[in-house]
């Protein structure tokens, strides 16, 4: 599970800023602590898109002991090690497509975080690459 720290301040307008030390494109925030939480995941994700559209490589989270965080869907925690997968072994979208005997838009697709893809599509694309998908159920923190 991918878990980013997030830091929550009061401002001087009593609103209360969220953004990510790993990831400083994200920030967003709330007319409280919750609100601020719950834009915080959208925040992180709009980042992560902007990562993947300019081919960058997605920080991995820090450790943390103490205070808040934002956990990814694992939807898009899949998609996100699909991206990771396709750098490190330096395949583009039109050499997976090509893999998967499909079209770039479907490609497109599978790495567009806010696309509510199938995970056998997703399993398909990893097993492209060499890899498997697997789920992992874990208790509720």
């Amino acid at each position: 599970m991918l878990r980013y720290p997030v830091r929550l301040a009061r401002d001087t307008n009593g609103r209360i800023p969220a953004g990510f030390p790993d990831v400083p494109e994200a920030h967003t925030f709330g007319a409280d602590r919750e609100e601020a939480l719950a834009r915080a995941g959208d925040a992180l994700e709009t980042a992560f898109m902007g990562y993947i559209e300019d081919r960058r490589a997605i920080p991995d989270p820090s450790p943390f002991n103490r205070g808040s965080f934002v956990a990814l869907p694992a939807l898009t925690e899949a998609k996100l090690a699909l991206y990771s997968a396709m750098r490190a072994r330096r395949i583009g979208k039109t050499e997976l497509a090509r893999r998967l005997n499909c079209h770039l838009p479907q490609v497109d697709r599978l790495l567009n975080l806010r696309h509510g893809s199938r995970l056998d599509q997703l399993e398909a694309a990893f097993r492209a690459l060499g890899k498997a998908l697997s789920v992992q159920i874990l208790d509720a923190a």
